[in-house]
């Protein structure tokens, strides 16, 4: 089962990325946060939830390869 992360490409926090991400993986981040800037236009609820998201979020597992 895929799971959320922080995206490790962050441009403020990681969360759009990690929606990208979690979302499908080819799904350019710069499009989720495009989107995500005109909807908090029109609703400023979601600029809280990216808030929340940003601080229960864990990080994006690094796996490391020998």
């Amino acid at each position: 089962m895929q799971r959320l992360y922080k995206s490790n490409d962050r441009k403020i926090a990681g969360v759009c990325g990690g929606l990208s991400h979690y979302i499908n993986p080819e799904l350019d981040p710069i499009i989720v946060r495009t989107i995500f800037l005109v909807v908090c236009l029109f609703n400023p609820f979601l600029a809280i939830a990216y808030l929340v998201l940003a601080l229960i979020l864990p990080d994006n597992p690094v796996r490391v390869v020998d």
